[in-house]
C-alpha cells in the first residue's frame, strides 16, 4: 500500500510504503537488448545541436544519453537499431526536445550498461518552463490516453461511503491542499454521478440535470470525493478500473479545454495525476503492466506540469513496484534514487526512497548496500515529524509502521532469494509478521499476499513445515485471485517448495491442495 499526495494507493494497495506490495519471486538480471560496445569504427558526422537546446525541458537527459552513447562507441544510427528507433528520434532526445518514453529509457539502459543512469535522469524532479498568461502546451500533455470511453462498470459510486470533507483516503483538494474543504453533496451532482460526465462536450455541463452549471471548484472537490468513493469500494470487492478510467478521461478533456482557453488547469492537473496513480495501480493488479505504465506516466506529466511533489514522489514509487515485478533492480534503483531527489527537505520522501533502495539491491543480491537502506529507512522513518504526517499520513503511527516492517520484510525475503542467506530470512519472517499483525481487518487483500510472504520468508529460512502450514490457510483465496501482486508470491512460494523439498510429505500434501483449489 503505498500511498502519497494521493492515498491513491487504495484500490491497489497492499501493504507496502506506495503501491501494492509483493515480489516477484527470485530476482532475475536485466536481460539487455544488445552489448554494448566499448570501441568502434568512426562515427559519422552527426547532427549538430539545435540552437537553444541547453533550454530545452529534456536537456540534461540529453547530455547523458549523448555522453554515455559516445562512450560505448555507438552512432546515433546504431543506437538506434539497437533501441528499435529511428535515429533521428535519437537526435531530437540528445536535443533534449523530446520527453523520452519510459519504454526507450529502460531498453538505452539496458543497451548502454548504464545501471540505471538514464533512468534516473528521468526519475529527478524538473522546473517545469511557464510563461505567464499562457500555459503551453504540449498537446501530448493530454492525448493520448490508454484505452477508450465504455460504458461498462461506470455506475455510480456507493453514496454510502461518501465523505463530507477533505482530505479523504488521503486525497487532498487539488485546490486546497489539506485545508479541510466541504464536499458538496452527492444530489447537487448527479450528472457526475451518472457516469463519467458528457463524453464531448464542456465538462462545465456537469451540472445539477437543469442546465445549471457547478462552480469549478465545487466540481473538483466533487470528483476528489467520487475517487474517495471508488477507493473504499475496493476494500470490499474489485476496483472498479472502467468507472476511474472513464472519469480521468473526461477529467483530462476539461483540462484540455482549460488549457485551450489560455489558463492553466492547476486543479484539474493535481486531481488528474491522483486519478492516473490509481488507475495505474488498478490495471497493475490485473498484471497489465504496459497500461500501468503508461497512466503512471501521464500522471507524472501532470504533476510536473503543476509541480506536485508528493504526486511526484508516490508515482516514482508506484513505478519501483512495476519493475520490481519485471525482475529490473538497476531501472527500480533508478526511479528510486528519483524519490530521494524530489525534496531533501521531506523526510517521508527520503525514507520512502531507502525502503525501494533496499528493496532494489536486494534484487540485486547487494546484501551490503540493502541493509544500509533499511538501517537509513528506520531511522528516517522513526525522525517523520508532522509536516511529513500531513502530507503522508499512510506513514504515521501504526500504519506506517505496517508498512515499512512490509516493505523491509520484502526487501530481506528478495535478499535471501538471492543470496541463499537464511538469516536474512528469519529477520525477513520477523519483519513480515510484524506487518501481518498489524493488518486492518478490511485490508484482505494486503494480509493475504503478507501471508504468502511469510510462508516464503519461511521456506527461505529452511522450514518448509512452517511454510506449508501458513499458505494452506490462504491457499483457496491465493488461487482465486487474479491480483499480479498476489500471484508472484504465490509462484515465488511455490518454486521454493517444489524445488528444495518436492519429495517432503507435507510438500506433496500442499501440491496437492493447490491442485485441487485451481479446479
Amino acid at each position: 500500500m503505498t500511498g502519497g499526495s494521493a492515498r491513491t494507493a487504495g484500490p491497489a494497495r497492499a501493504a507496502e510504503p506506495t503501491g501494492p506490495a509483493g515480489a516477484a519471486g527470485p530476482a532475475r538480471a536485466a536481460e539487455p537488448t544488445g552489448p554494448a560496445r566499448t570501441a568502434g569504427p568512426a562515427r559519422a558526422a552527426e547532427p549538430t545541436r539545435p540552437a537553444g537546446a541547453e533550454g530545452a525541458p529534456w536537456a540534461e537527459f540529453g547530455r547523458q544519453l549523448r555522453s554515455l552513447r559516445r562512450a560505448a562507441g555507438l552512432t546515433q544510427l546504431q543506437l538506434g537499431l539497437r533501441v528499435g528507433y529511428h535515429h533521428s528520434a535519437v537526435s531530437r532526445l540528445e536535443a533534449g526536445l523530446r520527453e523520452p518514453p519510459v519504454g526507450l529509457v529502460r531498453r538505452l539502459d539496458a543497451v548502454l550498461h548504464t545501471g540505471g543512469r538514464l533512468a534516473a535522469t528521468v526519475a529527478a524532479p524538473r522546473e517545469v518552463p511557464h510563461r505567464p498568461g499562457r500555459f503551453p502546451a504540449d498537446p501530448a500533455l493530454f492525448t493520448p490516453l490508454p484505452g477508450a470511453d465504455a460504458s461498462v462498470g461506470q455506475g455510480p459510486p456507493d453514496l454510502r461511503l461518501w465523505p463530507a470533507r477533505l482530505p479523504a483516503e488521503g486525497l487532498a483538494c487539488p485546490l486546497h491542499g489539506t485545508a479541510g474543504c466541504a464536499v458538496p453533496d452527492p444530489g447537487e451532482l448527479p450528472a457526475l454521478l451518472d457516469g463519467p460526465g458528457p463524453v464531448g462536450g464542456p465538462a462545465s455541463s456537469w451540472g445539477t440535470g437543469t442546465g445549471g452549471a457547478v462552480a469549478e471548484a465545487e466540481l473538483l472537490h466533487g470528483l476528489t470525493a467520487v475517487l474517495a468513493c471508488l477507493i473504499r469500494e475496493a476494500f470490499r470487492h474489485e476496483g472498479r478500473v472502467t468507472a476511474v478510467e472513464g472519469l480521468l478521461r473526461a477529467l483530462a478533456r476539461w483540462a484540455g479545454e482549460v488549457n485551450s482557453a489560455g489558463h492553466l488547469p492547476y486543479g484539474q492537473l493535481r486531481l488528474g495525476a491522483q486519478y492516473a496513480q490509481v488507475a495505474g495501480r488498478l490495471r497493475m493488479e490485473r498484471g497489465q503492466i504496459g497500461v500501468a505504465m503508461a497512466w503512471f506516466g501521464h500522471g507524472l506529466r501532470w504533476a510536473d506540469a503543476v509541480q506536485d511533489a508528493s504526486a511526484r514522489a508516490t508515482l516514482l514509487s508506484d513505478m519501483c513496484t512495476l519493475v520490481r515485478l519485471d525482475g529490473d533492480p538497476s531501472l527500480m534503483l533508478g526511479y528510486a534514487q528519483g524519490i530521494g531527489a524530489v525534496d531533501a527537505r521531506r523526510r517521508w520522501m527520503a525514507t520512502l526512497s531507502d525502503l525501494y533502495q533496499a528493496r532494489g539491491h536486494a534484487l540485486a543480491g547487494d546484501a551490503a548496500a540493502c541493509r544500509r537502506h533499511i538501517s537509513l529507512a528506520r531511522r528516517g522513518f522513526a525522525r517523520l515529524g508532522p509536516r511529513d504526517h500531513l502530507e503522508a499520513p499512510w506513514m504515521a503511527g501504526a500504519e506506517g509502521a505496517m508498512r515499512v516492517d512490509s516493505a523491509i520484510g520484502g526487501a530481506l525475503r528478495d535478499l535471501a532469494v538471492a543470496t541463499g542467506d537464511r538469516a536474512a530470512a528469519r529477520r525477513a519472517v520477523d519483519a513480515t509478521a510484524r506487518s501481518r499483525a498489524q493488518v486492518p481487518p478490511q485490508m484482505r487483500g494486503a494480509r493475504l499476499l503478507l501471508s504468502l510472504r511469510l510462508a516464503d520468508s519461511w521456506a527461505c529460512a529452511g522450514d518448509p513445515g512452517a511454510a506449508v502450514a501458513l499458505a494452506s490457510e490462504v491457499l483457496p483465496e491465493a488461487v482465486r485471485s487474479r491480483e499480479s501482486m498476489v500471484t508472484a508470491e504465490l509462484r515465488g512460494l511455490h518454486s521454493r517448495l517444489t524445488g528444495h523439498w518436492a519429495d517432503l510429505p507435507e510438500v506433496r500434501a500442499y501440491r496437492e491442495r493447490l491442485r485441487d483449489a485451481g479446479e
